[in-house]
């Protein structure tokens, strides 16, 4: 378990292949802490898109430290889904299914459902956090296979995993989605990415209110910069060693900062609220 400070600043220049790995990272990001969890997911069964590495795995600890089985769906990071299944199973006692498939495809989004169900036989919590962007400085420069897998692996994944969790989700089930600050402030550089995240914030609202009547919530969580595979595999490395100071707070968040507010969502804490966003950014002022 890290027990670094989060707020330590990130200056080290580094680049790393697509999608990146957690464990080449430096520093490496923090994904858990010490403070004891207290049985709010108790024995619920947790579906996390992106699972292996950054945001998704520190959501999956701690649901696992909360009580949850997890199932993870991920691309091919296979070092660091397999670290993480190790945390969830020695340290925190909870059984953990690894899903390697890249679900920009409909049918491996259909197999991570059809396989959760078969190794768990229901699904309570669904977390769609699985993402990817380019940068790219003007819109002419963004090609259209990088446009459309952005968008698959982005929107699509979540209409089709969504749409096959559902079919085995009951009254009290949750549905956590992951967008973005850019969703609401825009990015001159990510502009597919940002739209993706955009239409996030639409489906999960509408979502929300068409499921409202079978008691099933559904919300989001908007995060601002966090020290994430994504960044390293995505921007320059000048860049990467400047990642999160234009933010307020100065620096770049920690995926284990961001986790309680997917776990805010997936227990009855927020018994009341659906169609919702939670915005861990760093002070960033946003509407919506």
């Amino acid at each position: 378990m890290q027990k670094a400070n989060p707020k330590r600043k990130l200056r080290r220049a580094q680049k790393q292949e697509r999608p990146g790995l957690e464990l080449k990272m430096n520093p490496k990001p923090i994904s858990d802490t010490p403070k004891a969890g207290s049985g709010k997911l108790k024995d619920k069964i947790a579906l996390i898109t992106g699972g292996d590495s950054g945001i998704g795995k520190a959501v999956a600890l701690l649901f696992a430290k909360e009580g949850a089985d997890i199932a993870l769906a991920y691309l091919n990071e296979e070092a660091d889904a397999l670290e993480t299944k190790n945390i969830i199973e020695t340290q925190y006692g909870r059984r953990c299914l690894l899903l390697p498939y890249d679900i920009s495809k409909e049918w491996n989004c259909m197999q991570v459902v059809q396989k959760t169900i078969s190794k768990f036989g229901r699904i309570d919590v669904l977390v769609n956090n699985a993402g990817m962007h380019y940068e790219r400085k003007s819109l002419n420069e963004i090609s259209s296979p990088e446009m459309i897998q952005t968008f698959a692996t982005n929107v699509f994944s979540i209409f089709w995993i969504t749409s096959q969790a559902l079919l085995h989700m009951k009254k009290g089930a949750v549905i956590v989605n992951t967008a973005s600050v850019t969703a609401y402030r825009g990015s001159s550089t990510l502009i597919d990415y940002a739209s993706t995240k955009g239409a996030i914030v639409s489906f999960t609202r509408s979502l929300s209110a068409n499921l409202i009547e079978k008691g099933i919530r559904v919300n989001g969580v908007a995060p601002g910069p966090i020290w994430t595979p994504l960044i390293v595999s995505s921007f320059d490395p000048k860049k990467v060693s400047e990642f999160g100071s234009d933010v307020p707070m100065k620096r770049a968040g920690q995926p284990a900062e961001i986790a309680p507010c997917y776990l805010f969502f997936a227990c009855d804490d927020s018994s009341y609220l659906t169609g919702q966003f939670l915005h861990p950014n760093g002070g960033e002022i946003v509407n919506g």
